[in-house]
């Protein structure tokens, strides 16, 4: 597999100049797939424009000034997706990674608390040793738990230092959710009806924003009960 990516074909979730120069960051393999990721690098240099050059990026990565999820990452091709948080302790400043309405992934200024959590998706369980379940959520880590009370499709909300569960969104009806994909990328709705396929075809949801829509399951997710617990991307006209 190559190293190297060029900006046009770069993923379409990124929001990059396309015909500045001719050569971009490719995320390495990771916690997120490449279609859906943002180089560490590109997001201090570009989106934060902290630095000018991808020299200057790579020296303060190096420097462990930049943290994803309360760790300190060092590669300049770390892959960092879709609620992932980003804090730079020494201004005090942190993010998180949300797709837009345009399905572009944006960056999102939090407060210090909200950076303290974050929401992860169980994509599936496993059944381990002494009859254990372990959660295997959508940014690649994975959770053991004694007692299975959570089901595919629920959002945990994670502390980042402890890593223990503090609350369960339930993918469920009335649950209100981002849609991570599709042609309504980006927006808020409430779970209405679930239908399950009895095929090889993707379980469908009928979805009420703005509008009511359909859309796959695995578009949806849940970020709180009655109303958003994350603090949300602007609408900009």
């Amino acid at each position: 597999m190559s190293k190297h990516l060029k900006r046009l074909k770069a993923p379409r979730a990124i929001m990059l100049h396309r015909k500045e120069k001719t050569w971009t960051i490719k995320s390495s393999p990771g916690p997120h797939p490449l279609e859906k990721s943002i180089p560490l690098g590109l997001i201090i240099r570009d989106y934060l424009g902290l630095c000018d050059t991808y020299k200057e990026a790579k020296r303060a990565l190096s420097n462990g000034d930049v943290l994803i999820d309360g760790i300190a990452r060092k590669r300049h091709n770390f892959p960092c997706g879709f609620m992932d948080v980003i804090t730079i302790p020494k201004l005090n400043k942190s993010y998180r990674i949300l797709f837009n309405q345009k399905g572009k992934l944006t960056l999102v200024p939090i407060t210090d608390k909200e950076a303290e959590w974050k929401l992860c998706r169980i994509e599936n369980k496993t059944i381990i040793k002494g009859k254990k379940i372990q959660l295997n959520l959508h940014d690649g880590r994975n959770i053991i738990i004694k007692k299975d009370e959570y089901k595919t499709g629920d959002v945990l909300k994670i502390s980042q230092k402890e890593n223990k569960i503090s609350d369960v969104y339930k993918f469920d009806k009335g649950t209100i959710s981002m849609i991570i994909g599709g042609s309504h990328v980006g927006e808020l709705a409430n779970i209405q009806d679930i239908q399950t396929v009895s095929s090889s075809k993707p379980n469908l949801a009928t979805m009420k924003g703005k509008d009511e829509f359909s859309t796959i399951t695995h578009y949806i997710f849940p970020i709180g009960k009655t109303k958003s617990t994350i603090t949300l991307p602007e609408v900009k006209m």
